[in-house]
């Protein structure tokens, strides 16, 4: 199971930021591996962030309420679900470079002696320029708000 092209930490790296670059590399055809998904930041007022997740969440379907579209609680699917936003779905090639990722909460045992592609600054939150009171939240702290019970 560990033949992956790319191991990724998603420890201390902007969600939009390292989905896009996941994204792009997918559809080069490259097998990824993202690691310790709960880790990721999402940049922002923390309320804006759990009220967008949270309406997301509330959508119901016409015909039948309870089958509205799926909205995930657990950070491994939150990250998977923002990388598969940026990617072509309609098309099979989108569908195909779907296949092709992979996400852990965590470090899998599969995984834990594999070298781990290390992004540049632009991904980390260190980069984010207004420094003064940098508002931010984790992956799991969304997770834990959405009822995760992991």
């Amino acid at each position: 199971m560990g033949n992956y092209d790319l191991v990724i930490d998603a420890n201390g790296k902007i969600l939009g930021r390292l989905a896009s670059f996941v994204a792009k590399r997918l559809l080069e055809g490259k097998r990824v591996a993202i690691i310790n998904a709960e880790k990721a930041i999402i940049s922002g007022n923390p309320e804006t962030i759990l009220e967008k997740y949270q309406k997301r969440r509330s959508i119901e379907g016409k015909p039948k309420p309870t089958k509205g579209p799926v909205q995930p609680r657990t950070p491994d699917r939150i990250v998977w679900k923002t990388i598969r936003g940026m990617l072509p779905m309609k098309k099979a090639k989108g569908r195909e470079a779907l296949r092709r990722l992979r996400v852990f909460i965590g470090v899998p045992p599969e995984l834990r002696k594999v070298d781990i592609l290390e992004l540049p600054l632009e991904y980390t939150v260190e980069n984010l320029k207004p420094k003064k009171q940098k508002k931010e939240v984790t992956v799991y702290w969304l997770a834990k708000s959405l009822g995760w019970k992991g």
